[in-house]
Parts: structure tokens; C-alpha cells; sequence
């Protein structure tokens, strides 16, 4: 059985030339739309204005400092377009990445590293998590200057359209409260740290 419903009368009767297919099941086959050309969508300014803060503008750092604020989480500015949230456990750097500075990066590492030779172990532990959880994807990083190896989670989320502020701070929130809960499971059920 397809991980999703086929009903027919859909894809099935509407195949096209421009996009590929994908076998459901071994006798049935279901049309792909074709790939469209990247390209920019249009600029938040045609979005109707409220003028309120549900206005969609562009995600700076200013902006993200400011959401910061609004959910009490505490941080320093790195001089380098970073702003650096430190817990307990870890710590979570929030950026504007991308060609344009249109990616929201929220990057966690734990404070504890994890010795070469638990190498495979970390890999299997960072790959469950992966497998099991839709935010933060987590990876070993490069062995620092004593040969540790880091642990990672990021979250990314493209905001070329822009962005109004509640949804800005929602998007932090849940990246900065699925570091914590990353970082709790490596300590807990993942054993490595």
C-alpha cells in the first residue's frame, strides 16, 4: 500500500509530458510535476499592508534581536552578523545565511564533546535522531583542536518572501525548544553526551 491515498480519477488521467512519474504500487504509476526554474518570488510589498506587526518585511538580524527579546531568550551579538544564545547544555547561534541573507540558520551544539573513538557511536545516535524527528537536523561535526568530535543541530527556513513578526518568533521559539529537547535526548534516551 502507497504511504498516501491513489484515488483514481486523479494523476492517472492527467499525465503530462513536462514531469516524470513515480511508481505507487507495481501496476500503478502517478504523473510528477515538472520541475519549475528557480527563481524569486514576488517582493512582500504586493501583500496587503495592515500596518500592523503582521506586516510581512524582510528577516534581519535586528528583527530576530527583537524576537529574541520578545521570548526572553538572552544573547550577544558576535560582531559578525551572529547572534549566540548560551544554556546550560549548549548553545544556539542565530543567523542570516544564503546568498542574500534570506535563510534563517538556527545552529545548537552542546557544551559536552564526544571522544574519537565513540565516532560510530555518534553517527548511529545523530542518525537516529534524524530518522525519528521532523526539526533539527543534527551531524558530527570536525574534530576540534583536541580531536572531540562537536555535535550539531540546525534548523533552516528560506524567508526570501519575508516574514510578519509572530511568525518570526514562533520559528525561533520552536527552533530554540527543539535544541533544548535535542540536547536533553543526547544526555537521556541517546546516551552519548
Amino acid at each position: 500500500m502507497p504511504w498516501w491515498s491513489w484515488r483514481p480519477g486523479t494523476a492517472a488521467d492527467n499525465e503530462s509530458d513536462t514531469g516524470g512519474e513515480v511508481a505507487v504500487q507495481s501496476t500503478v504509476r502517478v504523473s510528477v510535476p515538472a520541475q519549475r526554474e528557480p527563481g524569486r518570488l514576488s517582493p512582500p510589498a504586493e501583500l496587503p499592508s495592515t500596518g500592523s506587526s503582521d506586516e510581512v518585511e524582510q528577516v534581519s538580524l535586528a528583527r530576530i534581536g527583537k524576537a529574541l527579546d520578545l521570548l526572553d531568550i538572552r544573547f550577544l551579538a558576535d560582531g559578525g552578523g551572529s547572534l549566540l544564545a548560551m544554556w546550560e547544555r549548549h548553545a544556539v547561534l542565530f543567523t542570516l545565511e544564503g546568498p542574500e541573507d534570506e535563510i534563517l540558520v538556527m545552529r545548537a551544539r552542546p557544551h559536552a564533546t564526544v571522544p574519537p573513538d565513540w565516532a560510530d557511536r555518534a553517527y548511529r545516535i545523530v542518525n537516529e535522531w534524524n530518522h525519528t524527528r521532523r526539526f533539527c537536523k543534527a551531524y558530527v561535526g570536525d574534530p576540534t583542536e583536541r580531536g572531540q568530535l562537536p555535535i550539531y543541530a540546525e534548523l533552516q527556513v528560506p524567508l526570501a518572501a519575508g516574514a510578519h513578526d509572530p511568525l518570526l518568533v514562533e520559528l525561533l521559539d520552536c527552533g530554540a525548544a527543539v535544541a533544548t529537547s535535542f540536547v536533553d535526548w543526547l544526555h537521556d534516551e541517546g546516551a552519548l553526551l
